[in-house]
């Protein structure tokens, strides 16, 4: 069983730390921005820390570059400047890095490698996304590459390379082919982890350094649970 453990600035899990960005590993249940929850963010954590290591007086300045979904897991990239934040927007605007996610499903793919396209359309009501075949209206074209990398007792384990970035693209895409994510309720798993998490983790994220221009290759470890440990 899978224990929820939320970022707190004693514990979190730093990647990557320089003097423009800092990477960290998001936990289950973290949000990375401020939400109508009102619960701290991953952001504001991310702040305290910065603001205490450093013993810096007054505000600390931290772009928001991308987000993860609060029930997904992995690598999460903050700007701690603002020649570093406006920089990584454009890189990840024009996809120009690199993600890999690993996910678990229960249900096999029908092949072993393939690359998913689809025309994916928000609800906004549910804060859902639904992958269809053919272009719908305010639909966005989405595409994702995915291979089996392990099989497991009761699962399988994938690993996915992004070609755009949509609203619960990998969720919803793996549904339309029948392997929703484990835990993932809202895409159709029939029951939901202890944690209230999903079996969804950002696991690589490769992307040339905003102002140092060095490649910086970041890996996140997976959760600590039973079944993340079997890959």
């Amino acid at each position: 069983m899978a224990e929820k453990i939320v970022s707190t600035k004693e514990n979190l899990q730093i990647l990557h730390e320089d003097n423009h960005i800092i990477v960290v590993n998001k936990r289950v249940g973290d949000i990375v921005q401020g939400d109508k929850t009102g619960d701290k963010p991953l952001s504001e954590i991310v702040k305290e820390f910065i603001k205490e290591k450093y013993n810096k007086p007054g505000e600390v300045f931290l772009g928001v570059v991308h987000r993860l979904d609060r029930p997904t897991t992995g690598i999460v990239v903050f700007a701690r400047t603002s020649k570093a934040l406006t920089r990584l927007n454009e890189m990840f605007s024009n996809r120009e890095t690199q993600k890999t996610y690993w996910a678990i499903v229960k249900n096999r793919p029908e092949k072993d490698n393939d690359t998913l396209v689809h025309h994916l359309k928000r609800n906004e009501k549910n804060n859902t996304s639904k992958a269809h075949i053919k272009e719908v209206p305010e639909s966005k074209k989405a595409s994702l590459e995915y291979k089996i990398i392990k099989t497991l007792d009761n699962y399988f384990a994938l690993e996915i390379n992004l070609h755009t970035g949509r609203h619960h693209q990998i969720r919803a895409q793996l549904a339309a082919i029948g392997c929703p994510i484990k835990g993932d309720l809202k895409y159709g798993f029939d029951r939901s982890n202890p944690d209230g998490g999903i079996h969804l983790h950002a696991r690589k994220l490769v992307f040339i350094h905003p102002v140092s221009k060095e490649l910086i290759e970041i890996i996140g470890q997976t959760p600590k649970d039973a079944i993340w440990s079997l890959i």
